[in-house]
């Protein structure tokens, strides 16, 4: 199936590192960050899952759990773990999902829905395409999806970054623009007009174009 931001997340139940999840479930009333890997033991994949755990704090301070994938089976993702704290220092503590079956990688649209067999005899190179991070909000719908090639590791300081302008934007008449971060200038948005523009930010605002206003960050 094809996902699009707002669609609501496929739920699936599945086995991972931490014992069964349902997914819809598990996500509760916060937020989930899904990012998928195409096989354990992979060295991109491996500087990923520690980086990860040693910002999970950053990710719980915004009310969003982590959740990875791997297209092989719990035990050998347990073996992985080891390699992980091993080589980058830091214990990941979030689970895990098992695809074996690939059930979720082509739930996901992430591999073929015909694709045969399991992660049985797969390599990397096979399951590539299970390379996306999906941000979902506590209505289950995706807010965000993010792909990335098997040799380009992902850069999920910018995950924060998205997370931080959904919750903003979502609480507030305003959208970020580009390369946006905590502090920095926002947009009014285009359905404001501007007499509520002046009861929603009284401290006024720069226009640069008629559709290009410039205000504080709200707080």
């Amino acid at each position: 199936m094809t996902l699009r931001i707002n669609d609501v997340v496929p739920n699936f139940k599945a086995e991972t590192t931490k014992g069964p999840i349902d997914f819809h479930e598990w996500i509760g009333d916060g937020w989930a960050i899904l990012f998928s890997h195409p096989k354990d033991f992979t060295p991109v994949c491996t500087t990923e899952l520690g980086y990860m755990a040693r910002i999970e704090p950053e990710f719980t301070k915004r009310n969003a759990k982590l959740i990875g994938l791997s297209v092989d089976p719990v035990d050998s993702h347990q073996k992985w773990l080891g390699d992980i704290e091993e080589t980058q220092g830091a214990k990941v503590n979030y689970p895990i999902i098992a695809d074996r079956d690939l059930a979720v990688s082509k739930l996901y649209n992430m591999l073929p829905a015909e694709e045969p067999g399991s992660s049985d005899g797969r390599t990397a190179a096979t399951n590539q395409t299970v390379r996306t991070v999906f941000v979902v909000g506590p209505d289950k719908r995706i807010k965000m999806m993010l792909a990335y090639p098997m040799t380009t590791g992902r850069n999920f300081d910018e995950i924060l970054r998205v997370i931080d302008s959904i919750q903003m934007t979502a609480k507030h008449r305003v959208a970020t623009p580009a390369n946006w971060k905590q502090g920095d200038d926002v947009i009014i948005a285009g359905s404001v007009t501007d007499e509520e523009a002046k009861k929603l930010f009284p401290g006024g605002w720069k226009t640069v174009k008629p559709y290009l206003r410039v205000v504080s960050q709200p707080r």
